[in-house]
């Protein structure tokens, strides 16, 4: 596997292809999610460097299909993976891997496995971290270019249903995101009230 190659390719791709309104599913959150990737494995005792090369390779891919559709992203990021990927040198069965982890992501979260429950945590680490709100007014900005969302408090409504509703599936997203993420609820509720 080369994974530099893999890398530079879909960063390519993000920065000659994606929307500027997509304030925050930019290259700066595939970023974002590939250092959570990382460090949420090697917390969960995870240190072959084959499987840290497939999860990573995997948090690369996993948005890339916003490059051409903003709904059903995941699967269109696979298809690109299976496109692309053998001239990077992996095999079917890594590429098989990494498709799942990239539909891992898709919301709602379903993840089967360990690796697939480390990256759904990775792609929402944000949930549970101080940067939170400057994280959340992205989305909400890409989402209302996008009229999928109307207002801000309508978002705000949306954020603690999302939040009430999402759970981490990893023990070390919950040690570390839990505390801060029932925080973000409390300040939610107060700014709706």
């Amino acid at each position: 596997m080369d994974i530099e190659k893999a890398e530079e390719y879909v960063f390519d791709k993000l920065d000659e292809s994606l929307s500027d309104t997509l304030f925050y599913h930019g290259p700066h959150h595939t970023i974002d999610v590939s250092n959570a990737v990382l460090q949420i494995a090697i917390a969960e005792g995870i240190h072959d460097t084959e499987t840290l090369h497939i999860l990573q390779t995997a948090a690369f891919y996993h948005d890339l299909g916003f490059i051409s559709t903003y709904q059903g992203h995941e699967e269109e990021s696979c298809r690109l993976a299976k496109i692309s990927l053998p001239d990077f040198e992996y095999s079917d069965e890594q590429i098989e891997k990494i498709c799942g982890l990239i539909m891992a992501t898709k919301i709602p979260q379903n993840p089967t496995n360990h690796l697939e429950r480390i990256i759904a945590d990775a792609d929402l680490d944000y949930l549970g971290r101080e940067d939170f709100w400057t994280i959340s007014r992205s989305l909400y900005e890409e989402l209302h270019a996008r009229e999928m969302v109307t207002d801000i408090d309508s978002w705000n409504k949306i954020q603690i249903s999302f939040l009430e509703n999402h759970q981490y599936w990893t023990e070390t997203a919950k040690q570390w995101r839990n505390p801060a993420k029932l925080k973000r609820i409390e300040e939610l509720r107060k700014i709706i009230e």
